[in-house]
């Protein structure tokens, strides 16, 4: 039978012994590397340590200098803080602002078109309208969707025309023409456009087809953005056009879906929710924002503690019908209210009869459909804000400026004193010289190791020479000194 005692026993033993696995041996190659680091790091360190950084005048220099260079450096100085102040304020407005989510949205046009190959209607004399039975059919198709965003004066046009199919077949030759203008006019296009692969994380184009009958290749088409999208070579997360091929022979109904790509995400929000904050989509930040706002407008803090948060009839349904709620607990509690975003759908029919691919009346061939959506645009003016406010040459003129004037006081300091040690020496040269050589001398004992008790008075002064109660070997600090030191003699005997 096993004890308690045993059992406790047993685990309080020690346990076996196992060894550390031996860390790999450091190759010569990476010991060079760690001694050249550390070098390196010791030399950067000694160079700050070295560099001057006070900039203040020190006092005195006025009298010593002909005109006023002095009060006029001082008050600059004064300026400059004054100034640092108020740069230092502006830029924590312009941090706050950047930080705030302003978005403008902007209208992105899109175009779906398709051309076929190898038709039963064009290898042969055959009836556009039969079906060809036959296995071995060569029958292909591509899809074309290309995307560009409008420009500001396009977008006042585009928001006065429906978001639906266009009937013009040259809109997209006649806009890309448009685009290649402006770009030659103005700056590179480069910087004028911004690909479609920017604004969506995923691109899906579903078959309206039954299951049963979509063999493989047919369910659905799908892009998604690369995780790592920020390479700007990267050609999978930086284009303007998709395109793919299939094979078939007959018109096909598709949806392409474009999934949102919004920075910080966006989400949709509940009925509840929506009817809360008055808006049907908004991200994080912007709906913690939008419940303070409310709990602030209507007093619904505890006043005991403030983090607590009463609840009211808007409230309730959005906290499971809590009276009370901590603030910052809703951040986790509003995530059931959140979802992601609905894609744009664009539905499109794949033509392949000839009446669409070469038609007879004169009109384009493969005519797109074309749809106008709307993308979000950061705000021109942040990205100038953010620039101005970390623009790399300006701190570095300002930190080299800065390190001249800590040079040039630097300098001034070592001027004003030798100005006072040629000046004392010049009033009385005999007393000024054994003062020197004291202070020589005191030095030099230090450094030598053989420096005087404090107060400058050592063993063989008048203080220590004289005895009695009234001197310092009457006091309790020798006696003390005396004991600790017998106290030690004995130990060691």
């Amino acid at each position: 039978m096993i004890k308690f005692a045993d059992l406790s026993a047993t685990m309080r033993a020690a346990g076996p012994m196992v060894s550390a696995a031996h860390p790999p041996p450091i190759t010569p190659q990476q010991l060079q590397a760690q001694q050249q680091a550390e070098m390196q790091k010791r030399e950067l360190a000694k160079r700050q340590s070295r560099k001057p950084t006070d900039k203040n005048i020190p006092d005195g220099i006025e009298d010593l200098v002909v005109g006023d260079g002095v009060q006029r450096y001082r008050q600059l100085r004064d300026a400059e803080r004054k100034l640092d102040a108020v740069m230092m304020r502006k830029r924590l407005d312009i941090n706050e602002s950047s930080a705030r989510n302003f978005t403008r949205y902007r209208t992105m046009r899109v175009w779906i078109s398709n051309t076929a190959e190898n038709q039963p209607w064009q290898n042969t004399s055959m009836d556009p309208d039969a079906f060809d039975f036959g296995s071995e059919s060569q029958a292909t198709y591509r899809v074309k969707i290309e995307g560009r965003l409008l420009d500001d004066d396009e977008d006042a046009e585009a928001d006065k025309e429906p978001a639906e199919e266009q009937k013009d077949g040259d809109a997209m030759e006649q806009d890309g023409s448009d685009a290649a203008k402006k770009a030659k006019a103005g700056k590179p296009a480069s910087n004028q456009r911004t690909k479609l692969s920017h604004f969506f994380k995923q691109i899906t184009i579903n078959f309206d087809r039954s299951q049963s009958l979509q063999p493989d290749g047919y369910t659905s088409i799908e892009w998604k953005k690369p995780e790592n999208s920020a390479n700007t070579n990267d050609a999978a997360a930086n284009f303007d056009t998709l395109e793919f091929e299939r094979k078939s022979d007959e018109n096909i109904n598709v949806t392409v879906n474009l999934f949102r790509d919004e920075v910080p995400e966006r989400f949709k929000l509940s009925p509840p929710l929506a009817e809360l904050l008055g808006t049907e989509e908004d991200d994080r930040g912007g709906i913690l924002m939008g419940i303070w706002i409310y709990v602030k407008a209507n007093n619904l803090q505890e006043d005991e503690d403030s983090r607590k948060i009463r609840c009211d009839a808007q409230l309730k349904p959005l906290f499971d019908n809590r009276d009370f709620v901590p603030f910052p607990s809703i951040p986790q509690l509003i995530i059931p209210h959140l979802s992601p975003l609905p894609p744009y759908q664009l539905p499109y029919t794949i033509r392949v009869d000839k009446s669409y691919i070469t038609p007879d009346d004169g009109t384009a061939a493969s005519q797109p459909t074309i749809y106008n959506v709307l993308v979000p645009l950061d705000d021109p003016l942040r990205i100038a804000m953010s620039r101005i406010t970390t623009n790399p040459q300006m701190l570095n003129q300002i930190a080299s400026l800065d390190e001249s004037l800590a040079l040039a006081v630097q300098a001034i300091q070592h001027s004003k004193a030798k100005h006072a040690f040629y000046t004392a020496m010049s009033t009385d040269p005999v007393v000024f010289v054994k003062r020197w050589i004291s202070s020589q001398q005191r030095d030099l004992e230090v450094i030598l190791g053989e420096a005087t008790r404090g107060g400058g008075e050592d063993v063989a002064s008048e203080e220590f020479r004289r005895g009695g109660q009234e001197g310092v070997w009457g006091g309790d600090r020798a006696l003390e000194s005396v004991g600790l030191w017998l106290a030690k003699a004995g130990k060691a005997h």
